[in-house]
């Protein structure tokens, strides 16, 4: 993955030697709480309901080991012992107090990390398919183009305070989208043309929030060395034409709307013709440059075959549940939930950090990746060590065999962290998880993702859920809405809004009716997101709502 060279060493230092003067202004008195909160926000700390939260960025969800050790040491040293994985593949710390904050930036910028753009308008932390570079069925390894992104983005001087914030997903797998390009701003798919040439397709105007929409083609086919030009000429059209006057009407989303996907993409190639590409391109030496850190690790050939049927039935569970196949014969990727009904969904221990980090040198060449779904991966695992890595995983309380079922639910904080939300989401996700804990259910149900968000902001992402919750307050008391058949893969969709919402006891019988109505009515190998497009709504919608 990507280093540091010394300019981006020596930046990074200098940052957080201005904000560890910034925070002793603040809090001696010079400055005021409206004087500093752009200053924090620039360095990803938020004020939320009970105390500070530092957001960490993670460039497309790639960590070393010794940075998830960090990580980790922030967790115990700075906090209350443990980390939140977000649904941008970040981590966040929930409770430091200001004065350790810069203490904090010193530490991560040790093993070169920060906490830049993890906020404000600008660009934010480019998303990416965490299977990326070990799945068999991407065209091609699209983290060097995520880094040229990164580079590109970071602290560029016209798009550092864009009419709101900004997000970027790529993926090399178009055919399975697992970083949900048509549901960001601008989305990016690895794709081949007609004549076999390796080029881009440039999704715009996608987004969830308060007004949801599945973004639309900007150009099916761009060529490899167009790609920073062409995204230059974007910015800069939304930059030149985005509002400013209404925050929720600044994003992308609602001016290519207005605009009409037709004039926007006239504008953006008017833009693009009048560029000097050489200006703003990398010539081929610098893209092999960052292509040589995303090499592909030293695979050996001689792994022997694995046999499962004598491994116990546990061991075998997860397998099936959380291991997928890798491009290269003998390796697998290995999933590790971070949903343990205990906890809140993305939750992880420092304790838990270092013994995933310790797992990445043992068996995945030091790598760990975090998911938009709030889980980690180890993508190159050999699959003679599987066995060993469960048993370690089972010491940790990190074996839970539950990815892409029913347990695998997103949240966001929600009210008991967030200062934007109107209602709890952790709770809810917990009561859910703990109604469909038996593991044979699960498997019985089969692929259901839940998503929930505490607010109309969406972070939880519950518009393309399979089944979504959006918790809302009226008159002092929160509700729970239900959107159902939402898809966040290459088949994007926003869930269809039920009816009226539910209290969390209500709600939690509610998920149950509809997940018994699917079993009763779904078709062999049908998903529950295959029988609800089937059926349609008004059937789940009466089964929902159907009286005990």
């Amino acid at each position: 993955m990507y280093r540091y060279d010394e300019f981006d060493q020596e930046f990074v230092e200098s940052r957080v030697a201005q904000f560890r003067d910034q925070v002793e202004r603040r809090l001696d008195g010079r400055l005021s709480e409206t004087e500093f909160r752009p200053l924090r926000l620039m360095n990803g700390l938020y004020l939320q309901l009970h105390a500070y939260m530092l957001r960490v960025a993670v460039p497309y969800g790639t960590l070393r080991s010794e940075q998830l050790r960090m990580l980790a040491h922030l967790a115990d040293t700075y906090d209350k012992g443990y980390g939140h994985v977000t649904t941008r593949q970040n981590m966040q710390y929930n409770w430091p107090k200001l004065g350790d904050v810069p203490h904090m930036l010193a530490d991560l910028a040790s093993v070169e990390m920060h906490a830049i753009q993890t906020s404000g308008n600008c660009i934010r932390n480019v998303t990416c398919d965490p299977y990326a570079g070990a799945a068999g069925d991407e065209i091609e390894d699209p983290r060097p183009m995520a880094e040229l992104i990164r580079q590109w983005s970071m602290l560029h001087p016209e798009f550092s305070f864009l009419p709101r914030k900004f997000k970027i997903a790529v993926t090399g797998a178009p055919t399975h989208d697992r970083a949900m390009v048509r549901a960001h701003d601008i989305g990016i798919e690895i794709v081949r043309n007609a004549a076999g040439e390796t080029g881009y397709h440039i999704i715009v105007g996608g987004g969830l929030g308060r007004t949801p929409v599945i973004g639309q083609t900007l150009r099916a086919f761009l060529p490899k060395a167009d790609l920073l030009p062409y995204l230059e000429a974007t910015m800069r059209v939304y930059n030149r034409f985005g509002r400013r006057d209404n925050k929720y009407k600044a994003r992308i989303k609602i001016l290519v709307r207005e605009t009409g996907i037709e004039d926007f993409t006239r504008l953006v190639e008017e833009e693009f013709a009048a560029l000097e590409p050489s200006d703003i391109a990398v010539g081929r030496e610098e893209l092999d440059r960052i292509a040589a850190y995303f090499a592909p690790p030293e695979y050996r050939n001689d792994i022997k075959a694995f046999d499962l049927s004598a491994q116990p039935e546990g061991f075998r569970k997860w397998v099936d549940t959380n291991v997928v196949p890798h491009k290269q014969n003998g390796y697998a990727i290995v999933n590790i939930s971070l949903k343990d009904p205990e906890r809140a969904p993305g939750d992880i221990t420092a304790e838990q950090m270092r013994a995933v980090a310790d797992l990445a040198d043992a068996h995945s060449f030091g790598e760990v990746r975090t998911t938009h779904q709030q889980n980690m991966v180890l993508a190159h695992v050999r699959q003679d060590h599987l066995r060993a890595l469960w048993d370690e995983l089972v010491k940790a309380g990190l074996e839970d065999a539950n990815i892409n079922l029913i347990g695998d639910i997103i949240c966001c904080p929600g009210m008991d962290f967030c200062a934007l939300a109107t209602a709890r989401s952790i709770p809810v996700a917990q009561a859910i998880a703990n109604r469909f804990d038996d593991h044979a259910r699960q498997q019985a149900i089969g692929e259901m993702q839940i998503k929930i968000s505490g607010c109309i902001n969406a972070c939880g992402h519950h518009h393309v859920g399979h089944v979504g919750i959006l918790g809302l307050e009226k008159a002092g008391v929160e509700f729970y809405q239900v959107t159902l058949g939402g898809d966040a893969t290459q088949t994007a969709t926003i869930g269809d809004k039920m009816g009226a919402g539910f209290s969390q006891e209500e709600l939690v019988d509610g998920i149950e009716r509809i997940v018994n109505f699917y079993l009763d009515q779904r078709e062999q190998g049908e998903r529950f997101l295959d029988t609800y497009r089937r059926i349609g709504t008004p059937a789940f919608k009466e089964a929902l709502y159907a009286k005990a």
